[in-house]
């Protein structure tokens, strides 16, 4: 196939995605969304494919083909205080998240699907086709996508960090859990660096275009559910202020301001099949 033949079809999954992505309201829980097809030849060797990525461009955005990853340009927002996110857009949340991204999470959702990543849905509650009256909770699904750090080490070579060493309990969540026997503390460490590729939502009913609700409130990857984020932990994790368990670990993070990159590498397993469950 032509590269040229190969670009354009890239340009109609960025238009996909645009037009399609995440999951419809009345999908089933297992049903697979829309553009999975459409995704199928990323997975096996093409290099006129390969070609065509190289050139899309995606501002703030870098598809890594040879190490399978999505890296994201970004800054430290945060050394200090209460999480619900890891990452968020540029001017939305960043007093409650680590990093901050330009990118936009459209195309950071269409450069996961380019690398073979399956969208599902964050945590929601909907309606049975033909029922009013009885909502059922549809959990978060997705392919895995381990969650890195990058930034330069004390040679200035660039090194990888899973973003679970910059998160821990909060004080106040460890006291509750010590374990009055022996008079420990319980593990403060965050479980898992690895997320659920959510998806997000496209709303729009009316003539215009359909809104990617990640665009609009800045959730990129949570830690707490808000329903709309691009990567969600699986289960449902409550954010009110009580209910916050995790804080910023600022051991070996980066000063606040620091341009990092957010590396994002798809595991490629089964969606919804998180290898760690959280507490």
């Amino acid at each position: 196939m032509q590269t040229s033949t190969v670009l354009l079809r890239v340009t109609m999954l960025a238009l996909l995605v645009s037009a399609f992505g995440g999951v419809p309201a009345d999908a089933a829980e297992e049903k697979p969304v829309r553009g999975e097809t459409a995704v199928a030849e990323s997975r096996a060797p093409n290099p006129a494919l390969e070609e065509a990525i190289k050139k899309l461009t995606l501002p703030g955005v870098a598809i890594d083909l040879k190490e399978r990853c999505v890296d994201i340009e970004g800054k430290i927002c945060l050394d200090k205080g209460m999480l619900e996110l890891v990452a968020c857009t540029k001017g939305s949340k960043e007093h409650e998240s680590i990093v901050a991204v330009a990118a936009r999470p459209t195309h950071i959702h269409l450069a996961l699907l380019l690398l073979g990543a399956d969208a599902g849905n964050p945590a929601m509650r909907r309606a049975p086709r033909g029922e009013d009256e009885r909502w059922i909770d549809i959990p978060p699904r997705g392919s895995a996508v381990d969650v890195l750090l990058v930034f330069p080490d004390k040679a200035g070579k660039p090194a990888e960090h899973p973003i679970s060493d910059f998160i821990t309990r909060s004080s106040a969540e460890a006291e509750v859990g010590r374990d009055a026997a022996a008079d420990k503390k319980v593990d403060r460490r965050f479980p898992t660096h690895t997320f659920l590729f959510a998806g997000s939502h496209l709303v729009g009913d009316g003539p215009g275009p359909r809104k990617y609700l990640s665009d609009e409130s800045g959730n990129v990857i949570s830690i707490v559910t808000f329903g709309d984020e691009l990567l969600c932990l699986s289960g449902v994790h409550s954010d009110q202020n009580d209910a916050l368990e995790w804080q910023v670990s600022a051991a070996g993070l980066p000063a606040v301001g620091t341009k990092v990159t957010l590396r994002l590498r798809p595991q490629n397993k089964p969606a919804g099949k998180d290898p760690v469950r959280m507490p």
